[in-house]
């Protein structure tokens, strides 16, 4: 599958310390990453062979001392492949369009971390 890519695109990007009272009151936040697909019609510049395709990743995750959250999204064009539904992408493809949202993500937390805590920054693992 041969993609081009445009640049991935931050919505939101939160860093937040817990607030262990807070949680107490309100409930403790649960990690959670959601990727969503969503075919694009209509996009100048692309030929009918090809298809256009939006990834989205929105994330809260849960660390000891603090949570980071947000929405990342990119906008993939698949060359020589006609893709009509989401059910023709399998799960290999899927992450592969996925993959550079989560190196955002990974890059974001550590370089905000790093600055954050005065240390070494949080490195996450997908």
């Amino acid at each position: 599958m041969k993609i081009e890519r445009e640049q991935e695109f931050v919505h939101q990007f939160h860093y937040d310390a817990r607030n262990l009272e807070w949680e107490q009151e309100n409930g403790t936040p649960e990690t959670n990453l959601n990727v969503q697909f969503q075919l694009v019609e209509n996009v100048e510049g692309i030929s009918e062979s090809d298809t256009a395709i939006s990834g989205a990743l929105t994330f809260i995750i849960v660390l000891e001392n603090l949570v980071v959250s947000g929405h990342i999204s990119q906008l993939s064009y698949i060359r020589d492949l006609v893709i009509e539904n989401r059910e023709q992408l399998d799960q290999e493809k899927m992450q592969e369009l996925a993959a550079p949202l989560f190196d955002l993500l990974k890059r974001l937390t550590y370089e905000v971390t790093e600055i954050a805590l005065d240390e070494p920054g949080i490195s996450l693992e997908f």
